[in-house]
């Protein structure tokens, strides 16, 4: 009997199982004052470390092809780091040819080792 499971019906419906809770209140105008001027200030700070930059207009200017630079030293960088990368696959690759051909040779020689001695053994 006490296996016996009732379905509750006082459950909300499916539908509203996963819905986010969010406040629905407004915010105060105080709140809201308060973070419009520290926006204002934000900006009027931000606006403030530009007027201090000195040649805007050479900088301006020469941003695209500094850009151009860059991306051409990018592509430049990526060749140079093909090159290591295939230096690096080789010579790892040689290793472990190496290494295998040593296993397989010390495989062999086992091999010929065990009958050899059976044969000097008849």
């Amino acid at each position: 009997m006490a296996d016996l499971k009732i379905p509750n019906l006082n459950k909300n419906s499916d539908k509203f199982l996963f819905k986010k809770k969010l406040t629905l209140r407004r915010k105060s105008k105080r709140k809201l004052i308060k973070e419009s001027l520290f926006m204002f200030s934000f900006a009027i700070i931000i606006i403030y470390f530009n007027y201090l930059i000195p040649n805007k207009k050479l900088i301006f200017e020469n941003f695209f092809i500094n850009f151009n630079k860059l991306w051409n030293q990018i592509w430049i960088l990526f060749d140079y780091l093909y090159e290591v990368f295939i230096g690096i696959f080789i010579s790892a690759s040689l290793i472990i040819a190496f290494i295998l051909l040593m296993g397989a040779c010390s495989r062999v020689l086992k091999i010929l080792k065990r009958k050899s001695n059976r044969i000097s053994l008849k």
